[in-house]
């Protein structure tokens, strides 16, 4: 049985049925409005204030799936219970893809009227559960712009933060005279500045969750190559970089070992001379890339001990880790060839 006090608007041309489900309608609580046309009924609809609309297929001129198109332009629209006196179920299957909630088949007897009694009932229910979902839905793209912008807040905070702690230690490092301590202060900038580059394009970016690893790494050799000129360091750092995007944590991971590569790279591939260190990144199929850090200089051997305090080797490891990867070397005639293969979700 339809709700109480609800407005139904009757669009039929059959003054008989009109009066009938007038009728039979008020008896449950319903006021029914009637249309004989379906410009007079969408006249009505646009007016406001009606709760469901029952349309008959058969009009004077024109039939009811003329009308629902019509509806699909007008906000707010009512739900529609379509009647037809066909047997042919293209016409209730060409109501229902136009937007009609139910259908009803218009028969001799009582049983039409307990069905669309039950047909209004079940669309006032379906429309109501349509306005809840579009809330919930609004409501939620809401919550979310809200934490988006939030974090892009808190990005560039932190990055603001880390670059200025990274000026704090380049400041520090000029101060100091002892080259290993210079070395140390360095690298420590160097990790601060890829951390931080890494907030800022967050903070720049629509996506938050993505990051277009080509252009990141672009820019962290960039800043790589100098620091380490700052530092007394000769080698020029190159790149060829695929596009390839990849998910903002591990975007991190990926920073933290190619600055880790590079910067022992150019300490120690090229003992007091020039040349030249290579950072690609070649994207394969299935979201996958390999990327990878060469140098031609004097090599090493998997058996060698690392060179320094070890902290670097350590580093590349938990950093590789993190990715759910690991890190080779080898694989070229000369000098160093380390390597990975990462995925853009991990």
């Amino acid at each position: 049985m339809p709700n109480r006090n609800l407005r139904v608007l009757h669009i039929d041309d059959d003054a008989a049925l009109a009066r009938l489900i007038q009728r039979v309608l008020s008896r449950t609580g319903c006021q029914v409005e009637n249309a004989a046309t379906g410009e007079a009924g969408l006249a009505r609809i646009r007016q406001g204030g009606i709760d469901v609309v029952v349309l008959d297929h058969y009009l004077a001129g024109e039939t009811g799936l003329s009308i629902l198109k019509s509806l699909a332009d007008v906000p707010d629209a009512p739900p529609v219970v379509y009647v037809t006196g066909s047997t042919e179920p293209a016409v209730a299957v060409e109501a229902l893809k136009a937007g009609a909630a139910d259908y009803v088949l218009k028969t001799a007897g009582e049983d039409f009227t307990l069905q669309l009694e039950s047909a209004i009932t079940q669309a006032i229910e379906k429309a109501r559960l349509k306005r809840e979902k579009e809330k919930a839905e609004l409501e939620v793209r809401a919550a979310r712009d809200r934490a988006e912008l939030l974090l892009a807040e808190v990005n560039h905070r932190v990055s603001n933060s880390l670059a200025l702690v990274a000026a704090l230690v380049r400041m520090q490092t000029s101060a100091v005279a002892d080259q290993t301590a210079k070395d140390a202060l360095a690298e420590t900038q160097a990790r601060l500045s890829a951390i931080a580059d890494l907030h800022r394009r967050l903070y720049t970016s629509d996506d938050i969750r993505h990051v277009d690893l080509d252009a990141y790494l672009a820019a962290l050799v960039g800043a790589l190559e100098a620091s380490m000129k700052a530092a007394g360091h000769l080698p020029e750092i190159r790149h060829v970089l695929d596009p390839f995007r990849i998910a903002t944590d591990k975007a991190v991971s990926v920073g933290m070992l190619v600055t880790e590569l590079v910067t022992n790279a150019c300490k120690y591939a090229y003992p007091g001379e020039a040349g030249e260190v290579r950072v690609t990144l070649r994207a394969r199929g299935g979201g996958r890339a390999i990327l990878t850090v060469e140098d031609d200089g004097v090599g090493i051997a998997a058996k060698d001990a690392p060179k320094g305090t070890g902290l670097g080797t350590r580093i590349v490891q938990a950093m590789a880790t993190n990715l759910g990867t690991s890190i080779n070397y080898g694989g070229q005639e000369r000098g160093t060839r380390a390597w990975i293969e990462i995925g853009a979700e991990g």
